[in-house]
């Protein structure tokens, strides 16, 4: 033992010093290593929001102080802003900050504790988005008339979900429910509930339209504020808003009421109201065709009574009495019609008859040959002044013809040599 310290006098490894750097880094690794995930309780005091997304704040419990950031990074998921003298429970490590020294806790997640800080928080989230009218009734979507697949948001084993299937099943005969299992409590249940919707909207855009997905209720039993508090979260109030398929928001009883009622386009108070909802137009139309019915039956009830009294009141009228007689004078009127038609009809036949003998003599053969006769001879007649004209025509363009060819035969070159010509030469024969 004695000769390990003496070496330890005279070796150089063990007495070469460390820069602060290198403490700072192995402090760190320590830290890191020893609380790699840790739960702490305490007051916020300083908060900074940096406008780089990060938050800084001085986590204190009334003795001592410990400095905390969360980084944009990991504060997206905190439900809401904090700020000082809110009591919160925060998960997150240890670590250094190396360039001065500090040791810090790196926040992962942060809660507030206790009731008061609930409120304060579901008021803080509730303001923000009445500010961005997310709540505004002009923006929430009708729920489909006569809804034919239901998706269920929420815990498969919960009591909500079998409260919705036994009211559905029990109320209606033609809806379909498909169930879209997540957690509904829990650090990360309200970003599996708001990927749930997101998944049922990407759903609808490929599937058939006899698959879709019309409404869809989101929702769980009762439970405490912290309990609930999945369904304050801003990320799935954003996602409830923007989401195609209308919503329901079922949380809780009747007196809880979360960030998704308000944002939902409507809020049930319990999840077995969310099924009468979806089933109340099938339980109305079918409650309308069924007084429609009454009202028809009681109408033709009427009717037939009325009918009875009067045709009573007619059988006992006078006019009955006088009925027989004005069938007889009836009788006698169409009796004098039909000799008179017969009569005018004679009469008509015997003139058409007249008419036609006229006709045929006009065409008997004697008449039609010499009809024909005088035809040909007129005919001849025509044919020989035809010719004559012809002749006529013909003499005079050859009388015509030949005066044009005298003319020009006395103009001709060969008329005048006929008549004689001479050629004189001088003596060189020129």
């Amino acid at each position: 033992m004695k000769s390990q310290l003496l070496q330890s006098l005279f070796d150089e490894e063990e007495r070469r010093p460390l820069t602060v750097s290198e403490v700072n880094s192995q402090v760190k690794r320590a830290l890191e290593k020893a609380f790699a995930s840790v739960w702490v309780e305490a007051e916020i005091v300083n908060f900074v929001a940096a406008s780089s997304g990060h938050w800084y704040f001085t986590l204190h419990d009334g003795f001592t102080q410990l400095k905390a950031a969360c980084y944009r990074g990991s504060n997206w998921k905190i439900k809401f802003q904090p700020f000082d003298g809110l009591q919160v429970r925060v998960r997150g490590r240890l670590s250094l900050y190396e360039p001065k020294g500090e040791y810090q806790m790196l926040v992962e997640s942060l809660e507030p504790i206790g009731e008061g800080a609930l409120k304060v928080a579901f008021e803080q989230i509730k303001l923000k988005l009445a500010k961005e009218r997310l709540f505004d009734e002009e923006f929430k979507r009708p729920l489909p008339l006569l809804p034919k697949r239901v998706g269920v948001v929420t815990s498969p084993n919960g009591a909500a979900f079998h409260d919705i299937l036994h009211v559905l099943s029990r109320r209606t005969r033609t809806v379909s429910i498909v169930l879209i299992p997540t957690r509904v409590q829990g650090e990360m249940a309200g970003e599996e509930i708001r990927q749930a919707i997101l998944n049922a909207n990407e759903f609808n855009k490929n599937a058939p339209e006899t698959d879709k997905i019309d409404v869809l209720i989101v929702g769980r039993g009762g439970g405490s504020s912290e309990d609930l508090w999945a369904f304050n979260e801003e990320r799935l109030a954003r996602t409830i808003r923007a989401s195609l398929i209308p919503v329901i928001s079922a949380v809780g009883h009747e007196i809880d009421f979360t960030i998704a009622d308000y944002v939902a386009d409507r809020r049930a108070p319990t999840p077995s109201a969310a099924a009468e909802i979806v089933a109340e137009s099938e339980d109305r139309i079918e409650a309308f065709i069924v007084q429609k019915t009454q009202d028809l039956f009681q109408l033709i009830d009427y009717k037939l009574l009325r009918l009875r009294a009067d045709l009573q009141e007619l059988a006992l009228s006078p006019v009955f009495a006088r009925f027989p007689q004005k069938i007889k004078d009836w009788n006698y009127e169409i009796e004098d019609l039909q000799t008179r038609m017969e009569e005018a009809f004679a009469n008509n036949l015997k003139d058409a008859n007249r008419r036609l003998e006229k006709v045929i003599s006009q065409l008997s053969p004697l008449r039609l040959a010499s009809k024909v006769s005088g035809g040909k001879t007129e005919l001849a007649l025509l044919q020989q002044r035809q010719i004559s004209a012809v002749r006529k025509t013909v003499d005079k363009k050859d009388e015509s013809l030949k005066v044009e060819m005298a003319s020009l035969d006395a103009l001709s070159p060969l008329s005048v040599l006929k008549r004689g010509f001479s050629i004189t030469e001088n003596e060189r024969g020129e």
